[in-house]
């Protein structure tokens, strides 16, 4: 970690106009990120975060050139000012610390307008064309194709199942390979794909002005845009109720000019997927890098989870075993 007092002189030998006598630096507590965010605070109307990444890691590095092509697209997200690779560090616009997770106990008529700007945004990238994002493709982490679907299913199991429930190894290698589960990969491949965020949910999504910003879209690959609707909706952060979730869909389909007849088909299967590859998250994260206040969204995951796979023919082992969990791990 970079000592304070460094990313302060940094910082006012990158801007100097912004210099004052009284300056102060605060971290900003950021998921499970292995980047470090600051925020350095001029006056009280002027700040700027700073980012301090680990170098090697290309998908941080990645940040500053998606930043500019969401920009480019019309994307919102933090203005870049000033980009040290050597250092591995990068200043951006502060967008203030209301994300739309901490509106999650407000009344639906304050929330809805948020969600629907941050479909509204999301719908940007899904439109962005195949000729338009060619050269950014190129420098992209691995599309979403069925080796990916299924490593997020075995995350899943190895993880959640295995090492926070101790199932046994046997059992988990039969769920493991369920053909449906094989099947919903290589059916998920076989679908156009589009940009997509990855990592669309309710802390990676900033309100100010009324209006939604994206931020943490440095996983942004090929794939498909239900997969980012399921983070979005079927979130282990913010519980949304089944109305509310049929309200905003119906509203992307509206916003995106859906006309996909396998829209629906396609969101269930991805709602799975996605829902696997944060349980297996939160079980790593909590249990082998210690941060252990993401096992309780595992709860709530599983949940949904289960009320996912009830609508999914030939998973019924998988829900058999979900149901027989006990209400807290062994581990």
């Amino acid at each position: 970690m970079i000592p304070a007092e460094t990313l302060l002189r940094q910082t006012r030998l990158r801007f100097p106009g912004l210099d004052a006598t009284d300056v102060s630096i605060l971290p900003i507590e950021k998921g499970g990120s292995e980047r470090k965010f600051y925020r350095i605070q001029f006056s009280p109307d002027q700040s700027i975060v700073l980012v301090n990444y680990i170098q090697g890691h290309a998908e941080n590095e990645r940040y500053v050139g998606i930043a500019e092509f969401l920009a480019t697209h019309g994307v919102r997200t933090p203005k870049i000012f000033f980009h040290d690779p050597a250092a591995g560090l990068i200043w951006i616009e502060d967008l203030g610390e209301r994300d739309l997770w901490s509106y999650r106990d407000e009344g639906w008529a304050i929330r809805r307008p948020f969600y629907e700007s941050a479909l509204e945004e999301i719908a940007k990238l899904h439109r962005v064309s195949a000729a338009d994002s060619a050269e950014i493709r190129a420098e992209l982490p691995a599309q979403f194709d069925a080796a990916l679907y299924l490593w997020e299913q075995h995350y899943f199991f190895e993880n959640c199942l295995g090492r926070h429930f101790g199932v046994d190894g046997r059992k988990l290698h039969e769920l493991a390979h369920l053909p449906r589960l094989t099947q919903i990969a290589q059916q998920l491949e076989s679908y156009p794909r589009m940009l997509v965020h990855r990592d669309f949910q309710s802390q990676n999504i900033i309100i100010r002005d009324q209006q939604a910003y994206l931020i943490d879209f440095q996983g942004m690959r090929p794939g498909l845009a239900e997969y980012d609707l399921a983070s979005l909706l079927y979130d282990p952060y913010v519980q949304l109720s089944a109305a509310e979730r049929k309200e905003l869909l119906e509203f992307y389909r509206i916003k995106a000019r859906v006309t996909d007849l396998d829209f629906a088909e396609k969101f269930q299967l991805c709602t799975m997927q996605r829902l696997m590859q944060a349980l297996g998250a939160y079980t790593f994260l909590g249990l082998v890098q210690k941060n252990h206040a993401f096992l309780a969204h595992i709860p709530a995951a599983l949940d949904s989870l289960a009320e996912v796979l009830t609508g999914i023919e030939g998973s019924e082992p998988l829900r058999r075993l979900l149901r027989q969990l006990p209400p807290t791990a062994t581990t």
